[in-house]
């Protein structure tokens, strides 16, 4: 085979040109072959890496080889090796890129059982047209850019247009800490098919979520990661996000949230999941979704939570300012409850019990007051079998002061200490009874004494 020929191979395999042979390692039990390193001379090395299913390329200027894009063929060579490979995962680390020299490579995937492909701390150069591709099936269905630097989107929509076959299959699509600002409404109408969006950790406004999320984007989209970006509405959020009519998952978490008592905004009723954790919420008085199962407030500044959701399975409440157990008849599926790390002091032993579905149930680092029938409270409870996985360490004593610091389990507890009624009470009726029962024998002893003189 050409020697271009087999680097562009090895390239798009992600196995690595080395000039040490040992550059190369292969993982049989993971079944992960790791190259570092990439020079266009001797290739032997990369041999081990051919039983691999995952193949991972470190370290690379890519810009040496630019020059191939223009001469790469596939000839039927290099379709049978590629046809052979086991293949299905391939990552580039630390790479620079020229998109030209992608574009070209990308010409062998359509023969490889490659399923994933990741850049990883890549910088993309230039701009490529992809209209080689119009007509190919590429099987990568799993995309992931993390950590990437690249020409800007905008007004690229044209660019990709020969990519809509590929891109509009696409399932999963991940792109985080790359300094994303929006998404152009033309690219996101050409993911048809995606299902998983996940654009963590960039600098998305309020703004870019109402172009990048325009009338006819994602359509299929189930689950949307938006944590740690810049967005500041929930209302916002709640408007711009209703056209995704089957989204089920949303994460917002760690973006400084407000929330407007005044908002009609509805959620679409499949939303199933909301993550609202870390996002400086110190009140909830907006509807959520009608039919959410699962919700996490955790880390914001909530001082209670008055909410009914019927359906709600899983409640996240974490640290937070609450001084008290929400009240359970809001919540009646629940199956999960995490209260650990706010100001509670007392745990309602009745109210939790009549949760019938409640299987988990988190409340350490709390302020306890550990007063006879509190402590013994919090002890019937953790008795429930794998009820409380935080018990016994995370439950201390913050009054009174002689139990301060003191675990709850180690409070003592016993009847006659925790209710002075169960003793004052039988001693009470005890004395009752001796009076009446004295009465009513000095009654009869003065009918007795009574009878004689009546027969007179």
């Amino acid at each position: 085979m050409h020697i271009t020929q087999s680097f562009v191979v090895i390239l798009l395999m992600r196995w690595k040109v080395s000039e040490v042979a040992g550059n190369c390692s292969f993982n049989e039990t993971q079944s992960h072959c790791t190259c570092s390193g990439l020079h266009q001379k001797n290739i032997g090395g990369l041999i081990a890496c051919f039983p691999a299913s995952v193949i991972e390329l470190q370290g690379g200027n890519l810009e040496q080889f630019v020059h191939f894009a223009s001469t790469i063929e596939v000839k039927e060579s290099a379709i049978n090796i590629l046809q052979v490979l086991q293949v299905t995962k391939i990552i580039f680390r630390d790479f620079v890129v020229p998109e030209v020299l992608l574009a070209a490579a990308m010409k062998f995937v359509s023969y490889l059982r490659v399923t994933e492909l990741e850049f990883e701390s890549c910088t993309f150069l230039g701009n490529a047209s992809w209209f080689h591709l119009d007509s190919k099936f590429l099987p990568v269905s799993s995309l992931r850019f993390h950590n990437v630097t690249s020409p800007s989107l905008a007004d690229r929509g044209k660019d990709f247009s020969s990519l809509s076959g590929w891109l509009g299959t696409l399932q999963n699509l991940t792109v985080t800490q790359s300094h994303v600002t929006y998404i152009p409404c033309s690219i996101g109408k050409v993911f048809r098919d995606l299902r998983y969006l996940d654009v963590s950790e960039n600098q998305l406004q309020d703004q870019s979520i109402r172009s990048s999320f325009c009338q006819g984007t994602f359509p299929q989209l189930q689950v949307l990661i938006l944590h740690h970006n810049n967005l500041s509405s929930f209302h916002t959020m709640c408007e711009m996000l209703h056209p995704l009519k089957k989204l089920t998952h949303l994460d917002l978490s760690q973006n400084y949230l407000t929330a407007l008592p005044s908002s009609s905004c509805e959620w679409q009723p499949s939303l199933l999941i909301l993550n609202l954790s870390t996002t400086g919420l110190d009140h909830v008085t907006l509807p959520l979704p009608r039919n959410v199962e699962v919700l996490d407030l955790s880390s914001n500044n909530l001082h209670s939570l008055d909410l009914a959701l019927p359906f709600l399975k899983k409640l996240h409440l974490s640290n937070n300012r609450l001084q008290a157990v929400p009240t359970a008849k809001n919540y009646p599926a629940l199956e999960v409850l995490s209260l650990d790390g706010n100001l509670i002091q007392h745990l309602p032993r009745a109210e939790l019990q009549s949760l019938r579905h409640l299987q988990n149930l988190r409340a350490g680092r709390n302020h306890y007051n550990c007063s006879c029938a509190a402590a013994s409270e919090i002890q019937v409870l953790a008795g429930v079998k794998s009820l409380m996985p935080d018990w016994p360490q995370d439950y201390a004593c913050e009054s009174p002061s002689p139990y301060q610091g003191t675990l709850v389990k180690d409070v003592p507890v016993s009847v006659l200490q925790c209710s002075k009624a169960i003793v004052i009470i039988p001693i009470s009726v005890l004395l009752v009874l001796s009076c009446l029962t004295g009465i009513i024998c000095f009654a009869r002893h003065r009918a007795r004494s009574a009878e004689p003189v009546a027969k007179l």
